[in-house]
């Protein structure tokens, strides 16, 4: 493509024309009559509810939608610069609401070089792309982490990950940037510095934007226009697949109270959820950690000697105890995610200790990470950052099944979590097809399904509209005046806020750039 080549940017055009797409195996479109145009050079903010065909739309533009789905549908058309998305691969660089499934090299140089070198982009020009993108994220900063070309991709955070993936695209120079959820995993000031990031690349390229997002504050002055997708879209619905289109403070003003009504983040708008009955001020242990060195390395071998791994994060002490809600928060890199899996018996520790009460350990003894699994699932549940790393089966009611089957338990809960978690509707459905927020509340559902007394959460709100998100955390607020302990990895703070409980802040990663080297090269 020239304007790759040249290093020059062409924005690009896009035209829906009752456009609509059925996944694989769906008995309904995830979207559908769908008529939009968005001109050269324009930004816009693509808001609706949990499920209404935002990622869908953004998948269907980048060209990648139904390469695996013979069974799918496509209707309308759906075209950029007058082209099919699919003629034109590499024309728009789409960050995906999961950006583990975007790192495809062990090095963060080259997972940044990889578009841009499939693009045959002269060598001498990637590079110097290379490290423009990774200053544009600010992964080269010291507050970034102060990453090296040849820093591991493995040894990343989710946040830092995230950042990584929209380094690449914006390596790639596309005339069409699309952003899905690209904040939603990312401290307070990881969030300002992607937001501001990609401004600097708009304004540098003039490329066509488009960002799906369900909390609108961050991103309303950066975007020209708002358009919200009406959930259930289509003549099925008997409405048009835009619900809402124009300025954003227009939009915003005008029509605040239907948008909180269709779960949009509209700025100011916390939604209400169900208050705590009963929160204890002491109450059984389950769980303590302490004095806890983490790492998701292993020890390796160098000659006789066996070397452990270099800590993320050392000296840490908390206890989890029935109806008690415990969150976890700190910068992207921090070691959260690692310290919640060490928690949960999934990670050995580097140091220190995590011991199960008899409350929680009679029977199978006190080390959590030496219990078999279907003794872990049954007494922690642990849901993970990436929902997909938890799916085993190709049907959503398979797939809460699946836990009280193994277990020999009942399954009298499954039909109350498919209510309550707004997943009725998507019974039949595969549940890799299924939109962020819906795989969120999906993988919560699946660990909740099996009773366990201690529920571990990392970024459990993540991707969820307003309404989905108050659900989600009433429902966790009944759970811990039921008696179970809730530990939560999370950057919301109102979330935070509704289940109350004890907060434990972790510093900056103790890792130094030597140490990650040195991980790298062994």
């Amino acid at each position: 493509m020239p304007a790759t080549n040249s290093g020059a940017v062409r924005p690009a055009a896009i035209s829906a024309e009752g456009w609509g797409w059925r996944h694989a195996g769906r008995a309904k479109p995830a979207i559908q009559g769908l008529d939009l145009r968005i001109e050269p050079g324009e930004r816009v903010l693509l808001l609706g509810p949990s499920g209404a065909g935002k990622s869908t739309l953004l998948h269907a533009l980048a060209g990648v939608l139904g390469d695996e789905e013979d069974d799918s549908d496509e209707t309308g058309s759906l075209l950029i610069d007058g082209v099919t998305p699919r003629e034109q691969r590499g024309r728009a660089g789409l960050m995906q609401q999961d950006p583990e499934t975007q790192v495809v090299l062990s090095r963060v140089g080259d997972d940044v070089a990889f578009g841009a070198e499939n693009l045959a982009v002269p060598r001498d020009e990637i590079w110097s792309r290379v490290h423009e993108a990774l200053d544009d994220v600010g992964l080269r900063t010291a507050a970034g982490g102060g990453l090296a070309l040849d820093h591991p991709t493995a040894a990343l955070s989710g946040g830092q990950k995230q950042r990584l993936a929209l380094a690449g695209i914006l390596a790639m120079r596309p005339g069409l940037i699309l952003l899905d959820e690209p904040t939603a995993n990312l401290d307070p000031a990881g969030v300002l510095e992607v937001r501001d990031a990609v401004k600097r690349c708009v304004d540098k390229t003039g490329a066509t934007l488009v960002v799906v997002e369900h909390r609108v504050s961050v991103w309303k002055d950066l975007v020209d226009r708002i358009v919200v997708l009406q959930p259930g879209t289509g003549s099925e619905a008997g409405t048009p697949g835009v619900l809402l289109d124009g300025p954003p403070d227009h939009v915003l003003s005008e029509a605040r109270t239907m948008l909180m009504g269709a779960g949009v983040w509209v700025p100011g708008y916390v939604p209400a959820t169900r208050a705590r009955r009963n929160e204890p001020r002491t109450a059984q242990l389950l769980l303590a950690a302490q004095d806890l060195s983490v790492s998701r390395e292993k020890p390796r071998r160098k000659g006789f000697r066996t070397i452990p791994p270099v800590p993320v994060q050392s000296g840490i002490s908390a206890q989890v105890r029935a109806g008690q809600a415990l969150t976890i928060t700190g910068p992207n890199g921090a070691g959260k995610s690692t310290f919640a899996l060490t928690l949960a018996g999934l990670l050995a520790p580097v140091d220190g200790t995590v011991s199960a009460a008899v409350e929680l350990s009679e029977g199978v003894g006190m080390d959590p990470f030496k219990w078999k699994a279907e003794q872990l699932i049954s007494r922690i549940g642990t849901v993970f950052q990436e929902p997909e790393h938890q799916f085993v089966t190709g049907k959503v009611l398979d797939e809460l099944m699946f836990g009280p089957r193994h277990l020999g338990h009942g399954e009298e809960r499954v039909d109350e979590l498919l209510e309550r978690l707004r997943l009725t509707h998507l019974v039949d459905a595969n549940p890799y097809t299924l939109s962020g927020g819906e795989k969120r509340r999906l993988s919560v559902a699946t660990v909740l399904a099996a009773h366990p007394k201690v529920l571990v959460l990392d970024e459990p709100t993540f991707g969820q509209d307003a309404n989905t998100w108050a659900e989600l955390a009433s429902f966790l607020s009944e759970l811990l005046d039921a008696g179970t302990a809730v530990v939560s990895v999370t950057h919301d703070q109102e979330f935070s806020a509704v289940l109350g409980g004890t907060e434990l802040q972790l510093g900056p990663s103790t890792r130094t750039e030597n140490d990650r080297q040195e991980a790298g090269a062994a």
